[in-house]
């Protein structure tokens, strides 16, 4: 039994079962993943794949239950090679950090130059993607941290921890009769054309819900993923944005207002996630307690190694 065996398991699973996609990511070839799995097959004693012909189709019932044992020995395999190079290597290296746009853009500017200037030998490479995206990288062991609103707590394999609350804000081009129409209303929104995040985007959900709850139906014209996009069409005059108060920089929206609308929904909270069991290196904790510091490398470290369902809260 090998490595090589156990990842082209894996690899096969995660392509769909699609040997050829598989062997691409694993740089091999097709028929060296096949042959990597069929080995392990009859070390083990049984057939993890179920097979049409020579495509696999799924997994047999001992491959279900094999599956976890090989993700959480490749998954020790990775802790070692990085206690070797925590050892070896201090503070070189690389950290890949996972992102929704509004973390990028917004929340991470700052928090990256800071960690720059103390370990100026780590190379950090950043991944925009939607909140499913951003848990699927940490999962697939493609990044070492994620930060999304949305989904992080709801991946079991996943321990997704609080770090700051955020409301929404209103933003319209100046002028625009709500920014001098006083405390701002659901009722008052819902009579407007509404420009604001996709489903499973930067609070989306809250936003839906208070409407909901308010019997009104919002005139949703134009749904984006990122409050740029937003903001560049309630310039055009299109129609009235919600966005993350954090998106809001006076300096620049120089061409629109911005209205409070935190006593309309709900505050959302942003979390840290990083895969359940896995090992970091030092400078990733360090940058964690720079984005949030009372994540310290104690608390994180214990939240890690917590039994799946433990919850946390700030």
């Amino acid at each position: 039994m090998n490595f090589q065996q156990l990842r082209a398991v894996r690899e096969a699973v995660r392509q769909g079962f699609n040997l050829t996609t598989a062997a691409e990511a694993l740089h091999t070839s097709q028929p060296g993943v096949s042959r990597q799995i069929r080995e392990l097959e009859d070390e083990l004693g049984i057939e993890i794949f179920v097979r049409a012909g020579k495509r696999l189709t799924g997994l047999t019932a001992p491959g279900t239950a094999v599956l976890p044992t090989i993700e959480r020995l490749l998954l020790e395999a990775d802790n070692l090679r990085r206690a070797g190079e925590d050892f070896a290597q201090a503070d070189r290296g690389t950290l890949t950090i996972a992102a929704t746009h509004s973390q990028a853009r917004y929340a991470l500017p700052t928090v990256v130059r800071d960690f720059r200037q103390q370990h100026p030998d780590v190379v950090l490479h950043l991944h925009q993607g939607s909140p499913q995206q951003v848990a699927d990288m940490l999962l697939r062991g493609e990044a070492d941290i994620g930060l999304a609103t949305e989904t992080l707590a709801e991946v079991a394999e996943l321990v997704a921890l609080p770090c700051y609350r955020w409301t929404h804000r209103v933003i319209v081009p100046v002028g625009h009769p709500l920014a001098a129409a006083g405390p701002l209303t659901l009722k008052a929104l819902a009579e407007q054309p509404l420009i604001t995040y996709e489903a499973g985007y930067t609070g989306r959900r809250h936003i839906d819900e208070a409407f909901a709850r308010a019997g009104l139906q919002p005139q949703v014209i134009l749904t984006a993923m990122d409050a740029d996009v937003i903001k560049t069409y309630v310039e055009l005059g299109l129609g009235v944005g919600i966005v993350a108060a954090i998106a809001v920089d006076e300096a620049r929206d120089t061409g629109l207002a911005a209205v409070e609308a935190g006593h309309l929904f709900p505050a959302n909270l942003t979390r840290l996630a990083v895969r359940r069991g896995a090992l970091l290196r030092a400078y990733a904790y360090r940058f964690i307690e720079t984005f949030a510091p009372p994540l310290t490398r104690a608390v994180v470290e214990r939240a890690v190694q917590s039994d799946p369902g433990t919850s946390f809260d700030i």
